[in-house]
């Protein structure tokens, strides 16, 4: 097979089914017909002389030399992308194309419904992906190319990344209504360092933060997967725990179950940051989104400055923990 026998389209197809494992998924990503992808995919593998998929029933997976060439496809399509957003930075043309954004599982489902609407009016000509997954994830999406953006809580380890602080974010404390913790005079993180302190499990940023912002080394092992879960854990009696501000529903609880009470002035919080791959040629566009953003900050947050993201460039691991 000679270079005119390859195409970026199938190229594109056989990055689509890696990435989503089945047939019909990635033609309904591509925009094809099932058929259409599974012929070209084929023709592809023929025309290589290798088999790059072991087609199940039910799912299709990655063998390993198409490991190898779904990399080498991704930084192919990569460039072919760099191509053309010269030519659109060259005619002034703002941020447009398909762009994967994703966001930490703690802050996506509640910031996403806040800004979309405000999002696609300012970016009409951007077809976003939205997905979540934790920091080491996401950091590694990047890093491949899987991901173009990412919404993340710093610190950050950051080498080869472009971090751009949007804003800061109050913990709440969500406690039982009868808890000695639901009332009382101003509180203050270290107030929270019991035993009942419930956390989200292993892995999770936001667990790591409260443990750090509470001195809770030694918090007890009643652990969550999510927020919600949290919440309903909150509200069946068995402790309290530390809210990002966005989660809390306005109000008091209906229920009555919970109570929300906010810190002093002094309390913890987490800084979110918009960051993408310092060699993207984008970045002229990602810095506007991230402007966006930060325009855009929640009620319930407080707006970083807006000169941060020069200073914050791969290997500044120093500038990247520190909120703006």
């Amino acid at each position: 097979m000679n270079l005119a026998g390859l195409s970026l389209r199938d190229l594109e197809y056989v990055v689509a089914l890696a990435e989503e494992h089945h047939f019909g998924r990635a033609a309904e990503r591509c925009n094809v017909s099932q058929p259409t992808l599974s012929v070209q995919v084929r023709k592809l593998e023929e025309g290589l002389g290798l088999t790059l998929f072991e087609r199940g029933n039910r799912r299709v997976m990655t063998t390993p030399a198409g490991q190898a060439i779904v990399r080498q496809a991704r930084t192919v399509l990569a460039e072919a992308q760099r191509l053309l957003v010269l030519a659109s930075e060259g005619r002034g043309a703002p941020l447009t194309g398909r762009l994967v954004l994703a966001a930490i599982q703690t802050l996506g489902p509640y910031f996403f419904p806040l800004i979309l609407r405000s999002l696609r009016q300012e970016f009409p000509l951007l077809s976003l992906a939205l997905t979540e997954a934790r920091t080491a994830e996401i950091l590694e999406g990047l890093r491949d190319g899987r991901i173009d953006a990412a919404l993340v809580s710093l610190p950050l380890p950051a080498s080869g990344l472009t971090v751009s602080p949007l804003f800061i974010e109050p913990f709440l404390l969500t406690c039982p209504a009868d808890h000695l913790l639901a009332g009382g005079g101003a509180l203050r993180a270290t107030d929270v360092a019991g035993p009942d302190l419930l956390l989200l499990d292993e892995g999770n940023c936001l667990r790591d933060q409260t443990v750090a912002a509470c001195g809770a080394g030694n918090a007890a092992g009643r652990h969550a997967t999510s927020l919600e879960t949290l919440r309903s854990m909150v509200a069946a009696g068995a402790g309290y725990t530390l809210l990002p501000a966005m989660a809390v529903p306005s109000g008091p609880d209906p229920s009555g179950l919970t109570v929300t009470r906010s810190f002093d002035v002094d309390g913890p919080g987490r800084t979110i940051a918009l960051a993408w791959r310092s060699s993207d040629p984008r970045a002229a566009g990602l810095s506007h989104l991230a402007a966006f953003f930060r325009t855009h900050a929640p009620e319930s947050t407080s707006a970083c400055r807006d000169d941060s993201a020069a200073r914050l460039k791969a290997g500044r691991r120093d500038s990247i923990a520190e909120p703006v």
